[in-house]
């Protein structure tokens, strides 16, 4: 702070000898009317800058301004204190820590200089003269704890020649010229003179000289080894700043060696008979999320905190972490459910729980954020249950950080710009549009960024507006939408049935241009798929601008770039881009990012998540993530879509089974939401376990088609029989798995699926050759047969005329090579929900395909799908309540 003419000589000193030695040094200046509050400021950033090891604030403070001095040699971060002065590494020095704080560079290059002497220190008696906090009380310290006797003497002792002469030692710091007679001195003394005096000398220029605390010429006739000065203490007080700087780096690196975690885990107490979903998160006492950041290897730069139980990660952190090795890779799926579910989600925490906070196991979780259709609908939450869930669970079943809503806004934006470049279009003239799309601003015309691309596309390599023909003006201006192909629907992230069908434009200021149009869930939006798939900012903004969102009445594709909607779109997208940082009920960290449905879509969690969990597992920690639906659905796209796009190659799959839903197959009655389970599902019945295992058997080998090998998670209920549980494992083995085990999670959290999480560690050391299901240049319908009768058993595909149609304009738009996102119902292999077990011979009906260009896949509709339900006559939200003292939750599941 300001500009001392004896600090920048000092400053200069330090930055040179850093320069000589390879220290990356810079002097921040701070003018001579800084606040506190600013030098407060720029401390509290270069604490929290990982790129800096070491700062020290340079004495005195030459501001105008008042300043506590204290204060701010208090406010650096004690791991980055190389000058030793902050309260915590002088208590930590007065108690002997000396491995674990820094010490003033005077004191410590004072030591030094007595350690090159060879002289022992220990036993020997030393007198410090001085008791300032730089030099004179540390250096007490430091001889101490060296084990030598000390004795501090100051301008206030009464018998101080006395005490000097009875010194081995002797290390002034008064700062009294030659306070220090030489006839005082012990012969054989070491003498240490810290002290920099300026006494008159008329043989200099300058009219003084320096001079230490000692008289030099008298004392050097008594002492073994005296320092002089100058050129004694200084040199070495700028040699040990440099020291202490490489020592913070050493301690830094071991520190946040990647992938070395210490954590602290939550312990569990278990309650039997098992509460309810939020009595449980409730009773748990969730780690600051900071704290989780921090366990983890995350920089606080690089967390962006949401409270105190939620984060979002910068995606800097790959860059980062960059040449670090990925660890290994696991994806949890399941054989085809019944209504209620399996507990993928609840297998995929307890396991998480079982590596890391009882095998400690650097692991992540990886898992999608839930809709709030469901939530305040039918289901409830998704957290997981029992004691494994991701908490709090409130804050994860609603609105986390946003970025659903994020995604709604974005998702309507585009919405509301198709329908009114219609209107516009169908109101103007060729000219009219031009002057409004390319308005002249302040005499100047100028195309956007995005306008040029849109030119491009057309073939028109103008930059001038003024330069284009009036053909070229009406290719730009005119998009010509056909409304009959808009693809693109408006979504809100509620179940309403009465928006499943709306008729739009009813205005009179719409001019009478009405059509028929629908609300989906929010979930649902390409936008959403987009997130899951990017890798990136820019990935993601691309894949928007590639979005099509209808056809030209000339049968081109029309696109979100055409529409000059995708940086408004990366815009309100810019932040849902980095993934949400939260934990399970033991204390594992869990990214959950991204929510896309697993029928129109891919039903996987991001790829980012994933990728930057991989990097801070380290190569020996697991990433375990989850897939949508049966493995027929959510492993076969995470296979075909997810790791296509991302390139990462699992490890290990995790198939979940339940005893409930093999004797669905087996040919138990229906099983329905909201009704009590027929008397089959709670009596042994060993037969219709047998026979629905023809399920797990096909799902066993649909995993194993793509050359991961499979463990089997016997999700236990307390209806099942041991007998039963022990058919399910060893059906599995017969069928070809890794490992088939029974697991109690839900009632027993991570200790109950500690075989589970022993059998994938055995698993991930397996050989594994991953390969796709087929080669996206395929034809279309090639791809569509290849998945419907390798993974669903079909005989073969029928495609109805309006899916012939679809496939034909696809392929002659150029997008024939995507990948192929099945969309089927999620309760059978077949198309047909009442088929259970595993049906063969088949013919599979496409109805429609359509496309989710930006996303990057093509999804054929299969069969006659159900539309999002909407609320029952008694939804879930009849139980939810808001204490308005508290603020807590209750009565969601």
């Amino acid at each position: 702070v300001g500009n001392r003419d004896d600090s920048n000589l000092y400053i200069n000193m330090k930055l040179k000898a850093a320069a000589e030695i390879g220290i990356s040094a810079n002097h921040i200046k701070l003018p001579n009317t800084a606040t506190e509050a600013d030098v407060l400021k720029c401390i509290a950033s270069l604490n929290a800058d990982p790129a800096v090891h070491g700062f020290i604030v340079q004495l005195p403070l030459d501001s105008n301004k008042p300043i506590n001095t204290e204060k701010i040699t208090n406010a650096v971060a004690p791991e980055k204190d190389v000058d030793g002065l902050s309260s915590i590494n002088a208590g930590k020095l007065s108690r002997g820590d000396l491995g674990d704080c820094f010490i003033p560079c005077t004191p410590k290059g004072c030591m030094e200089l007595i350690r090159q002497t060879g002289v022992q220190v220990a036993g020997k008696r030393a007198v410090v003269i001085g008791r300032s906090k730089i030099v004179g009380a540390p250096m007490h310290d430091l001889l101490l704890w060296n084990n030598a006797t000390v004795t501090t003497c100051h301008s206030k002792t009464s018998t101080l020649a006395e005490e000097v002469g009875k010194a081995d030692i002797l290390v002034v710091a008064a700062g009294r010229a030659e306070m220090v007679k030489g006839e005082w001195i012990k012969p054989g003394a070491i003498v240490i003179d810290c002290g920099i005096n300026h006494v008159p000398d008329s043989t200099k220029a300058s009219g003084k000289r320096v001079v230490g605390d000692v008289a030099y010429n008298s004392a050097k006739e008594k002492a073994s080894f005296i320092t002089p000065v100058p050129g004694g203490v200084g040199p070495m007080t700028v040699a040990m700043l440099m020291q202490s700087t490489v020592e913070s780096a050493q301690r830094f690196l071991e520190k946040f060696q990647p992938g070395k975690w210490t954590i602290q885990y939550n312990q569990l107490t278990l309650k039997m008979p098992v509460p309810s979903d939020i009595e449980i998160s409730q009773s748990c006492m969730p780690k600051p999320i900071d704290q989780v950041a921090k366990e983890v290897g995350l920089f606080p730069d690089e967390v962006e905190l949401y409270g105190q139980t939620k984060a979002k990660v910068q995606l800097s952190v790959l860059k980062r972490l960059k040449n670090q090795p990925d660890g290994k890779y696991v994806v949890v799926t399941g054989i085809t459910p019944t209504p209620l579910g399996e507990g993928k989600s609840t297998t995929t925490v307890g396991l998480v729980q079982a590596l890391g906070a009882h095998l400690h196991q650097n692991v992540f979780a990886c898992v999608r954020q839930p809709s709030q259709g469901p939530t305040f609908g039918i289901k409830g939450g998704a957290a997981g249950g029992g004691y494994c869930q991701v908490v709090p669970m409130e804050e994860f079943n609603l609105h986390l950080t946003g970025d659903i809503h994020a995604i709604t806004a974005a998702n309507n934006l585009v919405a509301a710009a198709i329908d009114a470049r219609i209107f516009h279009e169908l109101t103007q003239s060729d000219q009219a549009l031009y002057n409004r799309l390319v308005p002249s601003v302040n005499g100047v015309r100028k195309f956007s960024d995005i306008q040029i691309r849109r030119l491009q596309k057309l073939g028109i390599n103008k930059t001038d507006p003024m330069a284009l023909t009036k053909e070229e003006v009406n290719s730009f201006v005119r998009l010509d939408i056909d409304p009959s192909t808009i693809t693109w629907q408006r979504v809100l992230d509620t179940n309403d049935r009465f928006l499943r069908k709306i008729t739009i434009g009813q205005s009179p200021t719409e001019k009478g241009f009405t059509r028929t149009a629908q609300f989906d869930i929010t979930v649902s939006s390409e936008i959403m798929a987009v997130l899951a798939l990017a890798d990136g900012l820019d990935d993601m903004k691309k894949r928007f601008g590639r979005m099509v969102v209808a056809s030209s009445k000339k049968g081109q594709p029309v696109t979100a770039d055409d529409l000059g909607v995708t940086g408004a779109l990366a815009v309100l997208m810019k932040d849902t881009v980095k993934p949400n940082l939260m934990q399970t009920l033991e204390g594992t960290p869990v990214f959950v990012h991204a929510g896309p449905f697993a029928n129109i879509a891919h039903g996987n969690s991001s790829v980012l998540a994933d990728k930057i969990a991989l990097k801070l597992v380290g190569k020996d920690g697991f990433v375990v993530t989850e897939a949508g639906f049966g493995a027929d659905i959510g492993m076969e796209k995470f296979f075909n879509i997810k790791c296509r796009y991302s390139g990462l190659r699992p490890h290990v799959v995790v198939l979940v089974a339940t005893v409930r839903a093999l004797k669905m197959h087996g040919g138990g009655p229906a099983v329905t939401a909201g009704v009590p389970l027929p008397k089959e599902y709670i009596e042994e019945n060993l037969q219709l376990v047998a026979k629905g295992c023809s399920n797990l058997n096909k799902q066993i080998q649909n995993a194993r088609m793509f050359g991961v090998p499979v463990v089997v998670a016997v999700n236990a209920f307390k209806t099942d029989t041991k007998a039963e549980l022990a058919l399910v494992v060893q059906h599995a083995k017969e069928a070809g798995a890794f490992d088939a085990v029974e697991c109690t999670h839900w009632a027993e959290g991570g200790k109950g699926a500690l075989a589970l999480a022993r059998a994938v560690q055995r698993a991930s050391q397996a050989s594994s050759n991953f390969k796709f299901l087929y080669n996206v240049e395929l034809p279309v319908v090639d791809k569509i047969r290849l998945i419907a009768q390798q993974v669903y058993g079909a005989r073969d595909i029928e495609l109805l005329p309006e899916a012939e149609e679809k496939v034909a304009l696809y392929t002659k738009q150029g997008f024939g090579n995507l990948p192929i996102c099945m969309a089927k119902t999620h309760l059978s292999l077949s198309h047909d929900p009442e088929q259970k077990g595993a049906p063969t011979g088949f013919l599979l009906p496409i109805r429609d395909v359509r496309a989710s260009v930006g996303a990057g896949f093509l999804y054929p509709l299969v069969g006659t799908m159900s539309t999002m339900p909407g609320l029952p006559t008694r939804p879930c939200f009849y139980d939810i309540d808001l204490d308005p003292v508290s603020g807590g939750v209750s009565g969601l599941f």
